[in-house]
């Protein structure tokens, strides 16, 4: 699928959101009935308490206009004596145009090279969009490989999908990360939180270092299955390294 030239041409990523207030109540007053209104399309399609309030907790974050990037982790692959390595770094934090701010500065560089891509599971749907919207929400320019969304061709644009790699043109389905990795003998990320508890660990504990830790291992998942769609061995834990 990929050469290992092209696999070292990859930044991975992954970002984790959560409400941009606290609860429904902090919200500000004109997001409020806006989000009434979600909230009423929202509660004829999910099997759970139909409350703004509830809808606002459970669900804010997923949604640009009413969440926020709160970690973007990303990472590269480099082969050294015939095996892959891995080096990581995070942007984490409650200042969201600072974290923007700082991913941007290391990504315009890294994708100046028209050989570059990014690549996400469920980027295309999630991570790729939701991050354009909020870099515009919150009057800062787009990087310029995630303006490629507004202004190429979907076959032009330079970003890459492990969950559409995987579907093969089927449009049917959802393959999550955690179900890739059990088919391809990937350690799970999934050892500590889930995408659902990321809110209260950001407003709650405010332990954005466990939120990083999380987002990197989803990072790593990501990496590591595209390397066995490839026919690529696996990277060793002691090849993947943390810069913070």
């Amino acid at each position: 699928m990929y050469s290992r030239t092209q696999l070292e041409n990859i930044l991975f990523l992954d970002i984790e959101t959560a409400s941009v207030a606290p609860d429904f109540e902090s919200l500000p007053e004109n997001f409020q009935p806006l989000w009434q209104r979600k909230a009423d399309l929202l509660k004829e399609r999910v099997d759970e308490p139909h409350t703004p309030a509830q809808l606002y907790k459970s669900r804010a974050a997923i949604f640009a206009e009413f969440g926020k990037v709160v970690c973007i982790s990303c990472g590269f692959i480099r082969y050294q004596d015939d095996k892959p390595h891995f080096k990581l770094k995070s942007f984490s934090g409650n200042d969201e145009h600072r974290l923007l701010t700082d991913f941007a500065a290391m990504l315009n560089p890294f994708t100046q090279r028209p050989e570059r891509t990014l690549c996400a599971h469920n980027g295309k749907e999630f991570d790729f969009p939701y991050l354009g919207r909020r870099y515009l929400i919150n009057g800062l320019p787009l990087p310029a490989i995630l303006g490629e969304m507004q202004s190429k061709k979907p076959w032009e644009v330079r970003l890459l999908d492990t969950m559409q790699l995987w579907k093969f043109g089927d449009y049917k389905s959802f393959t999550s990360l955690d179900l890739l990795c059990a088919v391809f003998g990937v350690p799970s990320p999934k050892d500590d939180i889930d995408g659902s508890q990321v809110g209260h660990v950001f407003w709650v504990e405010q332990d954005y270092a466990r939120i990083a830790r999380y987002c990197e291992r989803d990072v790593i998942a990501t990496a590591q299955v595209l390397l066995r769609m490839c026919g690529e061995n696996i990277m060793a834990e002691e090849h993947i390294v943390s810069a913070g």
